[in-house]
C-alpha cells in the first residue's frame, strides 16, 4: 500500500495556522516527539518544512477502521497526557502554551456569531450560552490555563483523527494542533466534536480524573460554535446535542 503524504502550502500571513505555526509544528512532532510519544501515530518516513511548505510522508491509515470508541478514546488520551504530564513543555520548548492564538479566535467568533444566532437547528440554550459568549472568549481562553497541570496535547482529538486497529488499538493522527495544556482539554474537544452524549459517561469513567472539565469547557463550546458555523443551516442537530450536554455541565 502506498504511504500517505501529506502537503501544506505556506499559511497566509496573519492567518491562525501562520500565527501559530500549524504546519511546522506536525512537522517538529513528527520529528522529534513521535518516537518516544508512548501512544499509537502513524509512522513517519519523512518530515520536511521549508520555504515551499511542509511535507510529511506517512504510514497509510485508510485500512483502519475511522474514529473510536468512546472509552477506547478516552483511554488512548489519558494514557498520553499521563505519560508527559509536568514534562512535555519543559522538553519542547516550542510547544503552543494556552493563550497563543486567542486574540484572532476571539475576533472570529464574534464576527460569525451573528450568523449563528440566527440559525434554525440551535437550542435554547445552546443560543443562550453562544450569545453570552460574545465579547468574552479571550476570557474563556484564559480558564484554560488554569485548568490543571500542563501535558502533551493533540489539541484536536476529534473522532476524524483517530482510527481504531484490528487489535482495538487506537491512533492519533494530524498533530497541527500539538500543544502543551491540561490534558482534560483533549477529553473536552473529544466529547463536544465527537461522542453522542448518551456515551459520554463511558469517555467520562475511562478517563478518569476530570479536574479542569468545567474551567475548559466554555473555551471548548466556542470551537464547537466555530466548526458548525461551517454546516448548511439545519444539519447541525448532533453538534447542538453534545453543545447542549456540554452548557449543561457549567
Amino acid at each position: 500500500m502506498p504511504n500517505f503524504v501529506k502537503r501544506r502550502e505556506p499559511a497566509a500571513p496573519g492567518s491562525i495556522p501562520a500565527v501559530l505555526n500549524m504546519f511546522q509544528n506536525e512537522v517538529r512532532f513528527y520529528q522529534e516527539i513521535a518516537p518516544v510519544v508512548g501512544v499509537r501515530v502513524p509512522e513517519c518516513y519523512q518530515a520536511e518544512s521549508g520555504p515551499a511548505g511542509t511535507r510529511l510522508e506517512l504510514e497509510d491509515m485508510s485500512g483502519w477502521t475511522p474514529g473510536a470508541e468512546p472509552e477506547a478514546g478516552a483511554r488512548t488520551l489519558r494514557e498520553l497526557h499521563d505519560r508527559w504530564r509536568g514534562r512535555a513543555h519543559n522538553k519542547w520548548a516550542w510547544l503552543r502554551q494556552p493563550g497563543a492564538g486567542d486574540v484572532l479566535v476571539a475576533g472570529l467568533y464574534d464576527r460569525t456569531w451573528p450568523a449563528l444566532a440566527k440559525r434554525s437547528d440551535l437550542s435554547a440554550p445552546v443560543r443562550a450560552f453562544g450569545e453570552r459568549m460574545v465579547g468574552r472568549v479571550l476570557d474563556a481562553e484564559a480558564e484554560v490555563g488554569w485548568a490543571g497541570e500542563p501535558t502533551l496535547v493533540h489539541g484536536d482529538a476529534s473522532a476524524p483523527n483517530m482510527r481504531t486497529g484490528p487489535d482495538g488499538v487506537v491512533a492519533l493522527l494530524d498533530w497541527e494542533d500539538v500543544s502543551a495544556a491540561p490534558g482534560v482539554l483533549d477529553l473536552a474537544w473529544f466529547l463536544v466534536s465527537s461522542v453522542e452524549p448518551a456515551r459520554w459517561d463511558e469517555a467520562l469513567a475511562a478517563y478518569g480524573d476530570l479536574s479542569g472539565l468545567s474551567a475548559v469547557l466554555p473555551s471548548v463550546a466556542i470551537q464547537g460554535y466555530l466548526s458548525l458555523s461551517d454546516l448548511p443551516d439545519g444539519s447541525a442537530v448532533a453538534w447542538n446535542a453534545r453543545l447542549e450536554v456540554a452548557v449543561g455541565m457549567l
